[in-house]
C-alpha cells in the first residue's frame, strides 16, 4: 500500500516538475512551483523524513513562491 503511494506521488512530483519547466507566465509559474513543493514535501514525509519535509513545505510552498511573487511586484513597478 504504501510503495503504490509513494509511486503515485513520485509519478505527481515529475508532472508537477514537467509544468512548472513549461509555464512560460511568472505568476502562474510561481504558483505552480508552490504546488510542486507541497509534493515534495509529501514525498518526503512518506519517505519517513518528517523534518525534511516540514523543510521543504516552508521553502519550497511558501518562501520561494512570495519571493517570486515579490520579485514581480517590484518589476512590475518599475515598469509603470
Amino acid at each position: 500500500m504504501v510503495d503504490t503511494l509513494i509511486a503515485l506521488v513520485l509519478v505527481l512530483v515529475a508532472l508537477g516538475g514537467t509544468a512548472v519547466v513549461l509555464t512560460r507566465d511568472p505568476l502562474p509559474q510561481a504558483m505552480t512551483a508552490s504546488f510542486y513543493g507541497l509534493l515534495l514535501g509529501i514525498l518526503f514525509l512518506l519517505l519517513q523524513a518528517p523534518d525534511v519535509a516540514f523543510s521543504q513545505i516552508v521553502v519550497g510552498a511558501v518562501a520561494l513562491p512570495l519571493m517570486i511573487l515579490l520579485a514581480l511586484a517590484k518589476v512590475r513597478g518599475r515598469a509603470e
